[in-house]
């Protein structure tokens, strides 16, 4: 009988260790050079293009003072909603945003600075000495799953996903950092989907690096998740509190 006790508690301790474990370094540091983690070939940065949807804010500047101030007071009554002293204007479906005083101009597929300048070149057909300034609206990305979740601004142009995911707060240890994915909207096209592993240093630099606008950061449940601890104190716990049951179970049993 006592061999057969020896037994099962072997067999229980052997069944907690190969079903329970902690996270390892591997499992999930980040920037690691390991030959066995995925290669992501390096793009560089491609700047932001607006796309439909899309909303902008812009300023004139001129030196004439009145005709500035009629400007402002027409910019303040053509909209109810604003953003300081400066008004979003929507990108429409046909990639034309609608403007005072101008016809419809197409800012699809341009980048804020091309944005800007065409602007500016169909302004001073009116206002020959006015400057534009100009920046999107819409400068957010969203972060659901495994991580702190919500909606967060960027607020550099160049904001990487190491970035983004630090102001939404720390990863947890169940997050399946070998599957992260970017659902990245492209107007009125299909959105992209993009599928990649964090945890390798040849993330620098891909298409995965940075994050855009409108951008939605998912970071699912790993698999084995469940039957993981988040620390190797945590991991010992468990083994002790499980023999611990066993030994109680056994002796409580009669021995015949």
């Amino acid at each position: 009988m006592k061999m057969k006790k020896y037994s099962a508690f072997c067999l229980l301790a052997l069944l907690t260790v190969l079903f329970t474990g902690c996270y390892g370094h591997r499992q999930v540091g980040l920037l690691q050079d390991r030959d066995d983690l995925p290669h992501y070939d390096s793009v560089g940065y491609q700047p932001y293009r607006m796309q439909v949807n899309d909303e902008i804010i812009y300023r004139i500047i001129t030196l004439d003072e009145t005709l500035g101030k009629t400007l402002a007071q027409n910019l303040s009554s053509s909209t109810g909603a604003g953003y300081g002293n400066a008004y979003p204007y929507r990108i429409y479906s046909d990639g034309t945003v609608n403007l005072p005083f101008l016809d419809p101009i197409r800012l699809e597929g341009l980048t804020e600075l091309e944005a800007q300048d065409t602007i500016k070149r169909y302004m001073r057909e009116l206002i020959p000495d006015a400057e534009i300034k100009l920046a999107l609206y819409n400068k957010y990305f969203t972060v659901l799953g495994e991580v702190g979740t919500g909606v967060r601004y960027i607020y550099k142009e160049r904001m990487t996903i190491y970035q983004a995911l630090a102001m939404s707060g720390r990863v947890l240890n169940s997050g399946d950092r070998q599957h992260i994915r970017i659902i990245r909207p492209h107007g009125n096209a299909q959105p992209e989907v993009l599928e990649f592993d964090i945890r390798t240093n040849t993330l620098i630099d891909s298409k995965y690096y940075y994050i855009y606008p409108n951008d939605l950061i998912y970071v699912s449940r790993e698999p084995g998740a469940f039957f993981k601890q988040e620390s190797y104190t945590g991991f010992i716990g468990l083994i002790t509190s499980s023999v611990a049951l066993l030994v109680s179970v056994l002796n409580y049993i009669p021995m015949k």
